[in-house]
């Protein structure tokens, strides 16, 4: 196989959790965000970034995006880590809209984009994110029952509480594309 890294940056371990995962099936190198330059980019011919999705973002992807011209002939596979039920069609199409947006279009149409749901652990969140998790909370509870999906309901019961939906066999796909390639 070509040479190949997964790089993550991850804020709360679901990221890094599946940045591992990747790597140990992959058997290729795994680095985090802060320790990779340009040149290291270089080295690889295929590159996998795996961050979490904050505020429409992805956490660290201007790594790649900054450093498109080293990477521009690499194959580039992207991974979310969210909340978000990746098996939800409007979740994932919300989540590709705000990547569409924050990088160039020539980047976008290179990507391979794939999307892994994390966990969150109330009590580990920053402020800011604790405060945005209340204001989300807020809006849904004043919201009729009817007008909630499935994934509103569950987070309106557990909310507060720690919940990890991350699942190790849903990254076969990614490993396969890399495989395949």
């Amino acid at each position: 196989m070509k040479s190949t890294a997964v790089i993550y940056k991850s804020k709360y371990g679901s990221t890094k959790k599946y940045a591992e995962w990747i790597g140990g099936e992959l058997e290729c190198d795994v680095l985090e965000n802060s320790s990779v330059s340009a040149d290291t980019l270089k080295k690889y011919d295929t590159i996998i970034y795996g961050g979490g999705l904050f505020a429409g973002g992805v956490n660290g992807f201007n790594l790649i995006t900054k450093n498109f011209d080293a990477v521009r002939d690499k194959n580039l596979i992207l991974f979310t880590v969210g909340l978000a039920d990746p098996n939800d069609s409007e979740n994932t199409e919300h989540i590709k809209g705000g990547i569409k947006k924050a990088v160039s279009p020539e980047l976008y149409e290179k990507l391979k984009i794939f999307h892994f749901r994390g966990g969150i652990d109330y009590s580990n969140l920053g402020i800011v994110h604790k405060a945005m998790m209340a204001m989300l909370v807020k809006t849904m509870k004043s919201k009729d029952t009817s007008e909630l999906r499935d994934e509103d309901k569950l987070m309106l019961e557990t909310y507060g509480q720690k919940v990890d939906f991350t699942d190790r066999n849903s990254i076969k796909p990614l490993v396969e594309f890399v495989k395949s390639i």
